[in-house]
């Protein structure tokens, strides 16, 4: 069966053309297979030794960081209801995504925690200077850095400013500097320009990755809070497929949405 290698996105289509199934608004889980090897209990290693997180890692689909569920070997483990101060819950209590817009439907960038909560695939490039998180979703990138600080005054992205380092076996990413421009999830959780982000990443086994995010903004929440994931590694030959979000896009192929009147 023929493949189509690109995901299309836009404000009035969503079209996915790939034979990954969406079930309940989660992608299925890919079972993984070991590389090598490498027995299923065993953490893969680098050859400076760190635990070897390069791959194309599935993982759970989060339009709503509070909740908790499992799916297959994937699974995501959030707080519960989020601690807002009382002015952000109010924000919150008023947004409608269908009335207010929704960011993303104009192919503005997701933001750092959003895209790894979106349902599509995300590849780990590791060398001892840089970690880099490669996101299908409209083929995002970011990159930490391992070998330096924060910048002493950091331009407000998107995405932040991303440093690392080691911590026995568990990669801490410490994320800082966003523009405050984006929000958490598909549901809007907000956040401000003071959050701060702070990921322990470690490599459970063969076949699994945990991050556990520790989200801190004083502007819109009274305290730290924390959100878990398990990621599961794909099978050996999976790629990342090309991914094209286009504002205000039209489907004139597929005949869902009728071509506009020729004058």
């Amino acid at each position: 069966m023929e493949i189509n290698r690109m995901r299309v996105c836009g404000s009035t289509l969503f079209l996915v053309l790939t034979t990954t199934a969406l079930l309940n608004g989660q992608t299925e889980s890919v079972a993984p297979k070991a590389a090598g090897s490498v027995q299923a209990t065993e953490v893969p290693r680098t050859l400076d030794g760190r635990p070897d997180l390069n791959g194309i890692w599935d993982h759970p689909y989060v339009p709503d960081m509070e909740k908790t569920f499992q799916n297959g070997l994937m699974s995501q483990q959030g707080p519960g209801k989020l601690p807002f101060t009382p002015a952000a819950a109010t924000a919150f209590q008023k947004y409608d995504p269908h009335l207010d817009g929704d960011y993303t439907g104009s192919c503005l960038p997701f933001g750092f925690l959003r895209s790894f909560n979106a349902p599509y695939p995300i590849q780990i490039l590791q060398t001892p200077r840089f970690v880099g998180f490669l996101f299908e979703q409209n083929t995002w990138f970011h990159v930490v850095a391992m070998d330096r600080k924060h910048p002493d005054k950091i331009e407000p992205t998107w995405f932040g400013d991303s440093i690392g380092r080691w911590d026995g076996d568990t990669l801490v990413i410490d994320t800082t500097g966003f523009n405050g421009q984006t929000r958490l999830d598909t549901v809007g959780h907000q956040h401000s320009d003071a959050m701060h982000v702070l990921q322990r990443i470690q490599r459970m086994d063969a076949q699994r990755l945990r991050m556990e995010i520790t989200v801190e903004d004083p502007k819109t929440y009274t305290e730290p809070w924390k959100n878990t994931r398990v990621f599961a590694l794909m099978k050996p030959g999976a790629e990342l497929m090309e991914y094209s979000c286009e504002e205000n896009n039209r489907d004139f192929t597929q005949g869902h949405i009728k071509r506009p009147a020729e004058k």
